[in-house]
């Protein structure tokens, strides 16, 4: 089984003094950050149905 996946960097401030927090409600994927004093907590959804679809954006091509 493989190692879950760590933020690099909070969401909130930009900095990665980052540490793993169980002090969050429900504990998995719990994060603490030093810089601003925030917690937050990463949740994977799931898959889309449709996929990742390509658009044109219509800019210019290099």
């Amino acid at each position: 089984m493989s190692e879950r996946a760590a933020p690099f960097y909070c969401p909130y401030c930009g900095d990665e003094d980052l540490r793993p927090s169980e002090s969050v409600e429900g504990g998995h994927g719990a994060w603490e950050c030093g810089a601003c004093n925030r917690a937050f907590q990463l949740k994977f959804l799931g898959l889309l149905a449709r996929g990742l679809q390509h658009r044109e954006t219509g800019g210019d091509e290099i």
